[in-house]
């Protein structure tokens, strides 16, 4: 049996993978009193005079919605809200296991931004923070940047910022073993839908030199043809020496490679014309823009890959249960670029124990990775509200 067929047969035997669970016992006349009525009416009647007690008398404190509309669902893409519900229940179930983090899922049935936002932003109260996923680019790029602007709890898109900060922590470590500092580099990232654009960022606040950002059509360049506003505006703070052409024309010298777009797009050739030992993080799922061995066999100094069947697995699961646990504790109200930033150098930090050029993140099973990450986040939450 294969992993799909025993995915299939595990999901038929569970029926679920997150249920609900009271954490008030109802075992006695009593018991029921005091958790419902008419015992219940107090903590409404407090909370109705402070809405912020709801974090104390309520489990909003450690509450986060994973949200969906079902369009851009792993390597699957617009496959709907219902059959969106496994990934969702997944992000939820790893929320908890490695965070400590309750979350629910929420799948919507709309593709419109305004009934999107509006949604959120009705059952928001329910919650302490929400968590987007698998949202269609560039519609999810206006959802998160209305629902920040209009809510007073932190709002992540994993697709964007989780992936970022885990590639921000591949970038510190990688390039200390290779001997390489972030301003002196040239990085090139192919995709620029929500995944690339927010690695691109992070990226840049992490002092990266130069990058270069490609797409289907080939190297983001001022003046140039793009396929949306996000691709313009990205085209004025990247590759500031102007280079034109397709993605083997940006890989030529590059040090580093980030791959978030299509299997197969990455030659030994390709890798071979980079500069002095190239770094590739080639992560598209589940299959990558180069296999590893090819890109070992090129010269490649280091590979990572979206996949946990090789080394250097770059996994969202290390970020965003440690960001949500930290943002949390400190009652944040957004997730700042520093608290990113943080979150990054707080994963980069586990693995400075053993780091070699096949270990360059920390295993997901660490436990001192969600921990270290809240710490982090925590603490530039607290910087931020000081200034």
């Amino acid at each position: 049996m294969d992993i799909k067929e025993e995915a299939l047969r595990k999901h038929r035997e569970w029926q679920g993978k997150i249920e609900i669970t009271s954490r008030a016992p109802i075992t006695s006349r009593e018991e029921l009193a005091l958790a419902y009525t008419p015992g219940v009416a107090q903590p409404c009647l407090e909370i109705q005079k402070d809405p912020a007690l709801s974090y104390q008398l309520t489990r909003r404190g450690n509450l986060v919605a994973v949200i969906t509309d079902g369009t851009a669902v792993l390597g699957l893409g617009d496959i709907g809200p219902e059959a969106a519900m496994p990934v969702m229940e997944g992000k939820c179930a790893l929320f908890k296991e490695f965070g400590g983090v309750d979350a629910f899922p929420i799948c919507i049935n709309s593709k419109d931004t305004e009934e999107i936002i509006r949604t959120i932003q009705c059952i928001a109260p329910g919650f302490g923070g929400i968590n987007l996923e698998d949202i269609s680019a560039p519609r999810c790029f206006e959802i998160e940047r209305r629902l920040r602007e209009s809510l007073s709890i932190p709002v992540f898109h994993d697709d964007q910022h989780g992936t970022a900060i885990v590639v921000g922590a591949a970038l510190i470590n990688s390039l200390k073993l290779a001997g390489k500092r972030p301003e002196d580099i040239t990085l090139v990232i192919n995709g620029a839908g929500a995944a690339g654009i927010a690695i691109c960022k992070l990226l840049l606040q992490l002092g990266v030199g130069d990058i270069i950002l490609c797409d289907r059509e080939g190297i983001l360049a001022r003046g140039g043809h793009f396929l949306n506003d996000a691709h313009r505006e990205m085209a004025e703070v990247t590759n500031r020496f102007h280079r034109t052409g397709l993605l083997a024309d940006a890989m030529k010298g590059a040090d580093v490679f980030v791959g978030v777009s299509r299997p197969g797009l990455v030659t030994g050739e390709m890798v071979r014309s980079m500069g002095e030992k190239p770094i590739v993080f080639a992560m598209a799922n589940p299959t990558p823009e180069i296999m590893p061995e090819e890109a070992r066999a090129a010269g490649a100094f280091i590979v990572g890959t979206g996949r946990s069947d090789f080394p250097n697995q770059i996994n969202n699961v290390l970020a965003f249960p440690g960001i949500f646990r930290g943002a949390l504790s400190v009652r944040a109200k957004a997730i700042t670029e520093e608290m990113k930033l943080a979150a990054a150098r707080g994963i980069a930090a586990i693995a400075r124990d053993g780091l070699s050029t096949e270990y360059i993140l920390p295993d997901p099973f660490d436990r001192r990775v969600a921990e270290s990450v809240a710490r982090a986040v925590a603490r530039s939450a607290g910087k931020s509200a000081e200034q």
